[in-house]
This record gives C-alpha cells, sequence and structure tokens, in this order.
C-alpha cells in the first residue's frame, strides 16, 4: 500500500525537480494523481519539466517555481506561493544539489556554493516548510537527497562530500525532533542514492553506463522503502552490492573505533585487511 501522503490532490514539492531524480519523483507523484510543484534554478528546464509533466496530469496540477535553495528569502517565497496555490504541501523532496568538482586547498567560493546548495538548501527548505506541514495534522513526508560519499567519505570531492555528510546529521536531528513533537504526523527519510544517471553524473556521456541506475529506478526504489517506513533508503548500484556497501561503511566507522588512519580502506597498507574485511574473514 502507498505510504498514506501519496494520494489523489495531496501535494508534493520537489527542489532540483525539473531533471534527474527530482524530475523522475514529479513525474511519479503527477501519476498518482497528486498536485506537483517543481522548484529548479534553471527556468528552461522548469518549463520543459512542466510541459512533460502535463502529459500525464492535468496543467492545472503542475505549478513550476524558479528558485535558489541557497537563500533563505526565496524558500520563504516557495512556500508560500504553495501554500496559495494548492492549500499546503504534504510531501517535501529537498532534492537539489551540485557536483562541479572540489579540491582542498581549491576556490573557497567553490566550497561555499556547494555547501550552500547541498546542505544549507536541505536545512532552509526543511527548517521553513515543517512548521505549516505539521500544522495541517496530516500524514506528510520530508525527503532529503543524500549521498554514499556523505557517509563512506571517499577521497575525491572534500566538498561534496562535506556537504552530504551535513545532510545525514540534519536529517536524523531532523527526524529525532519530529517524532517528538505533538500530534506530528511527518516523518523525515534520507534518500541515498548509488551511482545513478543524471545531468549531474553523465560528466559528457550520453548513454547510461552498465554499473549506473536510472533516475527512475532510484525513485521507484525510493517509493517501495517508504511504504515499509524506512528511514534510510540505501539504494544499491547495478555492479554494488548493498552489501559492499554496508562493508564500507562498518570500515569507515571502525577507523574511529579501531583508532587507523583516517580513509584506512583507500591506504595501500590497509588493502588487504580491507579485502579479507569485505570477505567476511
Amino acid at each position: 500500500m502507498p505510504h498514506p501522503a501519496i494520494v489523489k490532490d495531496n501535494v508534493a514539492v520537489i527542489t532540483g525537480g525539473a531533471s534527474g531524480i527530482g524530475f523522475a519523483a514529479a513525474l511519479a507523484f503527477a501519476r498518482d494523481g497528486m498536485k506537483v510543484c517543481i522548484a529548479d534554478v534553471d527556468q528552461v528546464r522548469l518549463a520543459d519539466a512542466a510541459t512533460r509533466l502535463s502529459s500525464v496530469t492535468s496543467a492545472t496540477h503542475v505549478m513550476t517555481f524558479a528558485i535558489d535553495v541557497s537563500k533563505t528569502e526565496g524558500v520563504t517565497e516557495l512556500e508560500r506561493a504553495v501554500r496559495e496555490r494548492f492549500g499546503g504541501t504534504d510531501i517535501l523532496m529537498n532534492n537539489a544539489g551540485i557536483q562541479p568538482g572540489s579540491t582542498l586547498f581549491g576556490e573557497p567560493d567553490n566550497w561555499q556554493r556547494i555547501i550552500d546548495v547541498n546542505m544549507w538548501g536541505i536545512i532552509n527548505g526543511s527548517r521553513i516548510f515543517a512548521p505549516n506541514m505539521i500544522a495541517r495534522g496530516r500524514a506528510g513526508l520530508i525527503i532529503n537527497t543524500g549521498s554514499k560519499q556523505g557517509i563512506t567519505t571517499p577521497p575525491g570531492d572534500p566538498a561534496y562530500n562535506v556537504s552530504k555528510a551535513g545532510v545525514k546529521a540534519f536529517t536524523e536531528a531532523l527526524q529525532y525532533e519530529l517524532r517528538n513533537t505533538a500530534d506530528c504526523r511527518i516523518t523525515a527519510h534520507l534518500l541515498i542514492p548509488g551511482f545513478v544517471f543524471t545531468g549531474l553524473t553523465a560528466k559528457g556521456r550520453t548513454e547510461k553506463p552498465a554499473g549506473a541506475w536510472t533516475a527512475e529506478q532510484t525513485v521507484n526504489f525510493m517509493l517501495a522503502r517508504l511504504e515499509d517506513g524506512d528511514f534510510y533508503i540505501l539504494c544499491p548500484d547495478n555492479d554494488v552490492p548493498r552489501a559492499l556497501d554496508e562493508k564500507r561503511m562498518l570500515w569507515a566507522a571502525g577507523d574511529i573505533v579501531e583508532n587507523r588512519p583516517p580513509l584506512s580502506r583507500w591506504h595501500p597498507d590497509y588493502a588487504d585487511a580491507f579485502a579479507r574485511f569485505v570477505k567476511g574473514e
């Protein structure tokens, strides 16, 4: 049975909703008869996405909003506009994100922008939307898009890892707050995609790599896990079994417990030990 928030005429708001995982979610919600607001920084993609959504639902059930989610005033205006148009929000999917790449001692403006969009965008959305969602007294969802990189923190893109680690910590705190709020029927969930072939990850490729999931596969998995009430929605990859993801995460925690060097699983001195750990030896 679908989650009680995913029903006809309920309202879903998706940031980063004009493409990728966000658009796939908007399409799935629209097909379920929901009213959908897609918010994105790219107005051209917004217009195209609205046209595509209107092919599966009434155009009156589709709303677009141009926004920079890192700006508090913009998110505040988005929340107000959705209330005026549709009466309120039942599902908020904080999905907007960027990954331009980063180096530890690279340009500070690049770091600032990544953290502003990926982490502050989710903080802004959750803090601004949640109070009125709670006040509606209806079942609802706040879904925040994280990343496996925010948990396993592989070397190579530190700003992105930091931003997504922050999303994990924030979403855990958000769910704790919601479940301890009287009469609150809103729950938070952390979507943890793996390798998904979207504009964010294509990097010039026009065909999906065999190991990647599509955005639609990711959303279908998310919806199935929401039905079961999962908080951590850990998506597998075509070429990385869940068991390997779990081993990487457990080893990462073990760096602290065992007092190993940070990111030891990528250090040649620990290659054999990590391989044995993955095999369960």
